[in-house]
């Protein structure tokens, strides 16, 4: 390396100093100086800086503030997951800006809490309807589902006539008969469920909100309780999936799941129509040009 590219190495560090060997003690600044002092009551009266002092910072996360001065300063070695989340409180950090901090002092994320789901926004609602021919959906952790297209409903079920309660994707393929009679190997997509389902759910940190939900199906299906009980974990991530519709007969996807960005409790799947042929079945749900079932 030339010397110049050393040195415009050495401008960037200085110029950008999160980039630097103190990132975490420049990031913690960074976020004091963008407090408002006056708003929360600590006065705007000779302060020669804006934003926050270090002692206030401290006062607010309960730590010492000579604690908090090495952080900032890069000295007194790594801080406790305990002590970054008191300071990232202190600091009325988002979930995104509270995800840096950990990564910063720990090299990790935080431990995930898991916070349930809301209806999905109109904005998520106008991308799975923008997906004319492509039945998707957006389900939570727990695999609820709250949100779903129209040809989603066609395809799958039509959600809108369930209770909130009864929207739920293992529910519908362990005790709904007509949900199971439309897999095509209804025992291999009963396995990859309940794997995929365990390994969400931990990952989101909702074993808690699952619960109820796994007591039930272990009580009501055997099938499932057996499944459970192999603690197989999978990745819901894309593939294929065949099934046959009351119907149109036969329908193959391509599909991939993905998480709502900024949700990490949301997840979107989308299913694409493998061939023409089921492209054609997918237009004919939509425009109701089928008369009577497919054998």
């Amino acid at each position: 390396m030339s010397g110049s590219a050393i040195s415009d190495s050495t401008t960037l560090v200085q110029a950008a100093p999160g980039l630097g060997t103190n990132a975490l003690g420049h990031y913690l600044k960074n976020c004091r100086t963008r407090m408002d002092a006056q708003a929360l009551g600590y006065g705007a009266s000779r302060r020669r800086t804006p934003g926050l002092r270090r002692e206030e910072v401290a006062q607010r996360a309960l730590i010492s503030p000579t604690w908090y001065t090495w952080l900032e300063q890069g000295r007194g070695g790594a801080p406790s997951a305990e002590v970054l989340h008191r300071i990232a409180s202190a600091l009325m950090l988002t979930e995104v800006e509270r995800e840096h901090l950990f990564l910063l002092g720990l090299g990790r994320p935080p431990e995930v809490k898991y916070r349930g789901a809301g209806d999905a926004t109109p904005r998520l609602q106008r991308v799975l309807d923008a997906l004319t021919f492509c039945p998707a959906l957006v389900k939570t952790a727990t695999w609820n589902v709250v949100a779903w297209n129209r040809a989603a409903a066609l395809v799958f079920k039509d959600y809108s006539k369930l209770a909130p309660r009864d929207r739920n994707i293992l529910r519908l393929l362990f005790l709904e008969p007509g949900v199971r009679m439309a897999q095509s190997d209804w025992m291999s997509a009963a396995r990859f469920v309940v794997a995929a389902f365990r390994a969400d759910v931990a990952r989101a940190g909702a074993m808690a909100e699952a619960a109820p939900l796994v007591e039930e199906l272990t009580l009501r299906s055997p099938q499932f309780a057996a499944l459970w009980r192999d603690n197989e974990v999978r990745s819901y991530g894309d593939g294929t999936k065949q099934l046959h519709h009351a119907v149109v007969g036969r329908l193959q996807f391509e599909y991939s799941s993905m998480t709502v960005d900024g949700r990490p409790d949301l997840a979107m799947v989308v299913f694409h129509p493998m061939g023409a042929e089921d492209h054609e079945k997918i237009d004919r749900l939509l425009s109701g040009r089928v008369l009577a079932p497919v054998a």
